[in-house]
């Protein structure tokens, strides 16, 4: 048997201000999941991003604690180099944290960093124009 990716999973100290976060970055989350102990969001392929509360996460393990090394990290593919500048201006016009400003990267991508409600870095992406992808 061979293990399968299935989910990224956060846990939320908010989980109504995490699901905003994510909902802002397009993800259909209904409103009412805000207020659930436990989450789920497929993103495609049956791949799926899990939310849950710290409460959930001591009854799974009593000692949990929040990780100081910032958590999970993720990155959302934009329409173009663009659309990478207007997320990321959104989201930090909305009051998130911006952690690195777009830049062109290297690599041949627009790229930039945000940080979630739970101090998760999220990439925006794209590709440069005429760069090989």
């Amino acid at each position: 048997m061979t293990a399968r990716f299935s989910a990224v999973g956060i846990v939320a100290a908010d989980m109504g201000k995490s699901l905003a976060f994510y909902r802002r970055l397009g993800l259909d989350i209904p409103a009412e999941a805000d207020g659930e102990p436990h989450v789920e969001y497929e993103v495609g392929g049956g791949v799926r991003i899990l939310w849950d509360t710290v409460e959930v996460a001591r009854s799974i393990d009593p000692d949990y604690r929040p990780s100081a090394g910032g958590g999970v990290g993720m990155a959302f593919a934009c329409a173009d180099a663009a659309d990478v500048d207007r997320v990321y201006a959104d989201l930090v016009g909305a009051g998130y944290t911006g952690d690195k400003e777009p830049w062109d990267a290297f690599w041949g991508q627009r790229y930039a960093v945000v940080v979630d409600p739970d101090g998760n870095h999220v990439d925006l992406f794209a590709p440069l124009p005429g760069a090989a992808t």
